[in-house]
């Protein structure tokens, strides 16, 4: 499985409903998941962003129906960035 990071900002819709029912983050994950990705890590954060999420995923098609199928709600904003294990990446470099 290969791993994301998604970033997330919420419309004042998200943040309504957030703030109404804030359990609706989990239900949305639980989602995710059955789509077809596993929820590593996740991080309510500070800055441009609301949301730091880090999943695996069999590729990158399968996140970027994930990502449009959430976004479409119009609850949220997402950004969503490819992550490469880091011994893989030096591996990469030293040809191996």
């Amino acid at each position: 499985m290969k791993k994301f990071i998604m970033l997330s900002s919420l419309t004042s819709k998200g943040a309504k409903t957030i703030k109404e029912k804030p359990d609706r983050i989990k239900e949305v994950n639980e989602e995710v998941e059955k789509m077809g990705c596993k929820i590593l890590s996740q991080y309510a954060i500070l800055g441009p962003f609301d949301f730091l999420t880090i999943i695996s995923a069999p590729d990158e098609e399968t996140v970027a129906k994930i990502s449009l199928e959430i976004s479409q709600r119009g609850s949220v904003k997402i950004t969503t960035y490819p992550a490469i294990e880091i011994d893989d990446f030096i591996n990469k470099i030293k040809g191996r």
